[in-house]
């Protein structure tokens, strides 16, 4: 739990979008906090605030939440109950993702990177749970064929380096061994 100097707050589980509640007392959301294109934005009741990159040796994440809580004490922002925003919190759509992120405008440029990003994804068995490409460097709400798992990914560590494909060791919780993921996926035996 963090505090300012006069509101304590926790940071709940992110949802889909991987936008982070920032909660005061029992289960209130004063606004969520989320990162795009290395910035660090909150959304609360008064819409979406960008605070910009958070300074040398500060996390993102604790940077907004202490915006929030200052907003949140300055009366600037109103508390919701935490099932409201779950309630609200995106869904998983009925059949394929589009191709690009809501938030990502569709010039060639990012066409092009979706493009390869999804092809990316099917040769090495992720697919994209919630929205299309988000770019390089923005989280990913992704899963994983081979075990079921889901959760952030982003495509930068995705993608592998240097015409090598990316680590074998797929996430966190377990997966189904680096040697079974070398064995099932082609681009590993090349």
């Amino acid at each position: 739990m963090s505090t300012t100097a006069t509101l304590p707050y926790r940071i709940g589980e992110p949802d889909l979008e991987c936008r982070y509640p920032v909660i005061i007392g029992t289960n209130r959301v004063i606004g969520r906090a989320f990162r795009w294109h290395r910035d660090w934005l909150v959304l609360t009741d008064q819409g979406e605030h960008n605070l910009r990159r958070p300074p040398t040796g500060t996390k993102g994440i604790d940077m907004a939440a202490a915006y929030l809580a200052s907003e949140y004490v300055a009366g600037r922002v109103t508390a919701v109950p935490l099932e409201q925003i779950r309630a609200e919190a995106p869904k998983a759509p009925d059949g394929p993702v589009p191709l690009l992120h809501p938030r990502m405008p569709a010039s060639d440029r990012n066409i092009a990177g979706a493009t390869t990003a999804f092809a990316g994804l099917a040769e090495h068995r992720w697919e994209a749970v919630l929205h299309g490409f988000p770019g390089s460097d923005n989280p990913w709400y992704l899963m994983c064929e081979l075990c079921g798992w889901s959760g952030v990914r982003y495509w930068s560590h995705l993608r592998g380096r240097n015409g090598r494909p990316p680590s074998p060791r797929r996430h966190d919780d377990g997966c189904i061994g680096e040697d079974k993921v070398r064995e099932l996926i082609p681009a590993y035996q090349q």
